[in-house]
């Protein structure tokens, strides 16, 4: 398999999208070549978040030692010198890493609407600077690894206790974690005055979470949050805390998968924080590509307005 012009997955023999079903009746088997997909397509977007949207790999902790597992995450050259705005794009919970929405997705639909790629040359062209949070890495995991190279060899893998093979990567255990520390050590000291978060499903709720544990860095840093299909739920998470329940109202505007056209207005009887609007489809996973002009538009008159 590779990707096409179009940034499709297709078969370079047949043309074919990806059959998950490749062994008849052997779930498992079929399952661990998807994993195995799924391990390549990380690296190859990897890849491309340095080769196409030429931006910096910065691994974290800053103080590790050589020996320890480390997490890293993905930055534009002058993120952190540059006055102007600064974009940071946090993904939803999954398997996948840093620059995808979603990993299925871009098995399905290709790299337009499963990768942040489109988000991130808009970011650069319209706005300056980027940072790409990679929030769901966060263990070392020996097993995996031990049965991708027995996939690739054809031997079997040694199975054990599953609990001696996960390592923690130190401030990065949790999207949380990752999210405060990158916080903390970079995008709090930028020289950009003026940061938009653009958060998807559990990334909306890990924003919140910093912005409960960092109030007052956040609201005066942050001026604008484009929530996609959030999970957040800010009643629970900032316990009534007005200012920071105003603030929500006053910054943050969300997009949700809907049946109605793009932007038009979605009463949301769950949760009163923001204005909620629609996505342009009731597809979830392709909530993120649909709404991406809107977006940009969103956040261009925001900061205008400021």
């Amino acid at each position: 398999y590779d990707f096409n012009t179009k940034g499709e997955l297709r078969h370079l023999d047949t043309n074919e999208s990806f059959v998950f079903n490749y062994f008849k009746n052997a779930h498992e088997q079929n399952h661990k070549r998807y994993q195995v997909l799924g391990h390549l397509i990380t690296q190859y977007v990897y890849e491309l978040l340095e080769r196409v949207c030429m931006l910096q790999k910065v691994y974290i902790p800053t103080d590790a030692t050589e020996d320890e597992p480390r997490s890293f995450f993905f930055m534009s050259e002058n993120a952190l010198k540059s006055s102007s705005s600064l974009i940071v794009l946090l993904q939803d919970r999954g398997v996948f890493r840093a620059g995808q929405w979603g990993q299925r997705t871009i098995v399905s639909e290709g790299l337009g609407h499963g990768t942040q790629i489109p988000f991130i040359k808009m970011a650069l062209q319209s706005h300056g600077g980027v940072i790409v949070l990679n929030p769901n890495d966060n263990f070392v995991d020996l097993k995996t690894e031990k049965e991708r190279l027995s996939f690739y060899t054809g031997e079997e893998a040694l199975t054990s206790p599953q609990s001696v093979w996960w390592i923690p990567k130190r401030s990065s255990s949790s999207p949380e974690e990752h999210t405060m520390y990158v916080w903390d050590h970079f995008i709090s000291k930028s020289a950009a005055k003026n940061v938009a978060f653009i958060a998807h499903g559990y990334g909306g709720l890990v924003f919140v979470d910093l912005l409960v544990q960092r109030k007052w860095e956040v609201t005066n840093k942050v001026y604008a949050v484009a929530f996609i299909d959030s999970t957040h739920n800010t009643q629970h998470q900032a316990r009534s805390d007005p200012q920071i329940q105003e603030w929500i109202q006053k910054r943050c505007r969300e997009w949700v998968s809907n049946s109605k056209p793009l932007d038009k207005a979605v009463g949301s009887p769950m949760r009163v924080n923001c204005p909620t609007v629609s996505a342009g489809t009731e597809k979830y996973s392709l909530a993120p590509s649909c709404c991406l002009r809107a977006i940009c538009k969103y956040l261009k008159s925001t900061l205008k307005a400021k």
